[in-house]
């Protein structure tokens, strides 16, 4: 972890020296050079001056704020690659076709790249052609990109959607929880941390994660005073008139409409349909080719309407988003103020329009309850992880059918057992390949010779056939063959680049090793099952802010910005202010 500047040098000239010596322009002069903005937006440019002198730093705006360039523009100037951990893989792609337009180098590693291209990438990183490089925080989990990225200089380590690392935050994500020791671990110099949606609480967990000093911490405020947030209790029977209403009222924008479940997405997408407004449905159960069409049809619409789950929206530069509704209640606070963040990025007047309908709590409070899972479950999970020797490897949805616990709640446990010392992650690796042959197996073998042909052959033999596809266990066919399974995983790569087969992978499994047995097994059952306690009762607090907001008697935006550790007077243009 980065060591903490002098905080006597907080006023340091950007013109001075930086840690390797070499001298750097303006933090102004790189935006307006690379960037084409003549001045920074709010909180921005103290970020980037912390992180320019040194200093790790934190960075909390709203959706929209501009999170992006505070670790874009130090990319410049710092020496080394500035490294981007994000979940969003369209928001990586986003930002480097952005970044290549104005010039700069950018790339990232992601399960979308081929071997070659991810060869060519890391080449690139260590020749020093490429300063700026995204990665999933999945990524970490490989053992080869944590070796590659030791022998390289992470002048900084930035983290978006920070508030993923808090265990109160609302979108938890194991893998976020171990990003600190991969921090230290890289020897990254300085640290970022971004995020829309922190309360107090959560920048705390953050700032402590990554020894991130407090007045580091910049935070620029939710309020936006574009945004006119409405309120309207209902019922079930009634919001689908509501929903048309607001629809017909109200000159027409580009418009989303949340919702809680893919089923609902799909009815409300096609009642509108059905009515004539150009309405799609987007949520995760779809085929990714279908959610990217999607995706690209309403960033260039300028009516279009998506009806989503909330796996829609993360990432989607769209700045004039006239009009946000939810039509089930959000599952909290923060998911409300990052979904409201997404309209009106432009400037420009949006409205964002909540049904608050009670009927919904019943559905979100069993999303709470099914991700807990029981004392007994969590018991003969680790009873098992704890015998199954030094060395082993896993798949969750096997352990989450003999257990009954969810797969990202089993992911969830295993990361905890591996930060209280238990367990040590390795590289994931696919069991299960399958492949449709583009030549038949005689024009294949042909290209190979001697040994190599055999090889093949062999490998061909082992496959069982269904309808258009070969599945091959790998393991076992390198059991049966008596040969390394990387050596059948390479073969199979490369008749895929050289177009002889279509290839895919399958049955991700986890490998870990058993660092030491616990001296009290009991004891860390409990302590997992006392985190799962908090976890569901923290759920349940959310589900009670949303209700506490929807009845709140005063102005609602300021009441959401206090939750967010913000001081407002009334805003003057929601609800209460607007209806009282």
């Amino acid at each position: 972890m980065p060591q903490h500047a002098d905080p006597t040098c907080n006023d340091r000239d950007l013109t001075g020296q930086p840690a390797d010596g070499a001298a750097t322009a303006t933090a102004a002069d790189l935006l307006k050079a690379h960037f084409g903005f003549e001045q920074f937006r709010p909180g921005q440019r103290d970020v980037v001056e912390h992180l320019l002198a040194g200093r790790s730093a934190a960075a909390v705006f709203p959706t929209g704020g501009g999170k992006s360039i505070c670790y874009q523009l130090p990319s410049l100037a710092l020496p080394g690659v500035t490294l981007v951990v994000s979940p969003l893989i369209a928001l990586m792609k986003d930002q480097i076709d952005a970044l290549a337009a104005r010039g700069i180098a950018a790339q990232r590693l992601d399960s979308t790249l081929t071997a070659e291209e991810y060869r060519a990438a890391m080449d690139r990183i260590r020749s020093g052609d490429l300063r700026l490089l995204y990665v999933a925080p999945e990524r970490f989990n490989n053992e080869r990109f944590r070796q590659a990225l030791r022998a390289l200089r992470v002048s900084l380590f930035a983290v978006d959607e920070a508030h993923c690392i808090s265990e109160w935050g609302h979108n938890f994500r194991p893998d976020y929880l171990k990003l600190a020791g991969f921090a230290r671990a890289a020897g990254a110099e300085r640290i970022l941390a971004l995020t829309a949606t922190a309360t107090p609480r959560v920048l705390e967990d953050i700032c402590r994660a990554f020894a991130i000093d407090l007045e580091c911490a910049i935070r620029t405020g939710f309020y936006r005073p574009n945004l006119t947030l409405l309120l309207t209790p209902t019922t079930a029977g009634r919001r689908d008139g509501q929903l048309h209403a607001w629809l017909s009222d109200r000159p027409p924008g580009p418009t989303i409409v949340y919702v809680t479940l893919q089923r609902t997405a799909e009815e409300v997408a096609a009642d509108l349909a059905a009515a004539g407004y150009p309405a799609r449905a987007y949520h995760a159960g779809m085929d990714a080719k279908d959610r990217t069409a999607v995706q690209d049809w309403f960033i260039a619409a300028e009516e279009g309407i998506v009806v989503a789950t909330i796996a829609f929206g993360m990432g989607i530069d769209k700045a004039d988003i006239r009009y946000v509704y939810h039509y089930n209640l959000p599952k909290s606070l923060e998911n409300y103020s990052q979904e409201i963040g997404r309209a009106g990025r432009d400037g420009q007047p949006a409205i964002c329009e909540m049904s608050a309908c009670t009927e919904d709590l019943d559905t979100l409070e069993q999303f709470v309850l099914r991700d807990t899972p029981t004392p007994e479950a969590i018991g003969s999970l680790v009873r098992e992880v704890l015998s199954l020797g030094e060395h082993f490897d896993v798949s969750l949805y096997d352990l989450s059918e003999a257990h009954g616990v969810k797969p990202l709640v089993i992911r969830t446990l295993l990361t905890y057992l591996e930060l209280l010392g238990y367990l040590e992650g390795g590289t994931p690796f696919y069991a299960n390949y399958r492949f449709q042959p583009l030549l038949t197996s005689g024009e294949v073998l042909a290209h190979f010779h001697g040994e190599r042909r055999q090889f093949l052959a062999d490998v061909f033999r082992h496959a069982r056939k269904a309808r258009t596809w070969f599945d091959l266990d790998v393991d076992d066919v390198a059991r049966r063959l008596q040969t390394p399974r990387g050596r059948i995983i390479a073969a199979l790569d490369y008749l895929g680049e050289q177009g002889m087969l279509s290839v895919k992978a399958a049955g991700v499994r986890l490998r870990y090793r058993l660092v030491k047995q616990p001296d009290d097994p009991a004891a860390v059952i409990e302590t997992l099952c006392e985190r799962a306690r908090r976890h569901e009762d923290d759920g349940l607090q959310r589900l009670q802010q949303v209700m506490g907001l929807v009845h709140h008697d005063g102005c609602q935006t300021a009441a959401l910005a206090a939750h967010f550790g913000e001081e407002r007077k009334d805003c003057g243009h929601c609800s209460w202010c607007l209806r009282h």
